[in-house]
C-alpha cells in the first residue's frame, strides 16, 4: 500500500488532469485551419472544436457560432465528443474514489 503523502500527490495530480480534460473540452480551438488573402488585411483562421466553430478575422473580431445539428458532424467530431464527456464522467468517478479511499480520509473518527 502506498504511503499517505504518495496517495494525496497522486490525487492531486489526478484532479490537475481531469481539470485539464475539462478546459480542453471547453475550448473551441480543435483544429485550426488559416486562410491568408491576397493582403494581410483579409486573412481568417476558424477555429474548429467539438462545440462550436469560430472564425477569427485579422482585426481582431471573433463570431463564433454552435453546431445546428448532432448529425451534420464528422464522426471524429462525434467521436470526440463522446469518448471526452466519457474521459469527464470516469475521472470525476475515480477522484471521488481515490479521496474516499485514500489512508487520510476520515470515515467518522476512524483514519482509513
Amino acid at each position: 500500500m502506498a504511503s499517505m503523502g504518495i496517495q494525496m500527490l497522486a490525487s492531486a495530480l489526478c484532479l490537475l488532469g481531469w481539470a485539464g480534460v475539462i478546459v480542453s473540452c471547453a475550448m473551441p480551438m480543435w483544429r485550426v485551419t488559416a486562410f491568408v488573402g491576397s493582403t494581410i488585411v483579409t486573412s481568417q483562421t476558424i477555429w474548429e472544436g467539438i462545440w462550436m466553430t469560430c472564425v477569427v478575422q485579422s482585426t481582431g473580431n471573433i463570431q463564433c457560432k454552435p453546431y445546428d445539428s448532432l448529425l451534420a458532424l464528422s464522426a471524429d467530431l462525434q467521436a470526440a465528443r463522446a469518448l471526452t464527456i466519457l474521459a469527464i464522467t470516469v475521472g470525476g468517478i475515480g477522484l471521488i474514489l481515490a479521496f474516499v479511499g485514500g489512508k487520510c480520509t476520515l470515515c467518522g473518527w476512524i483514519i482509513i
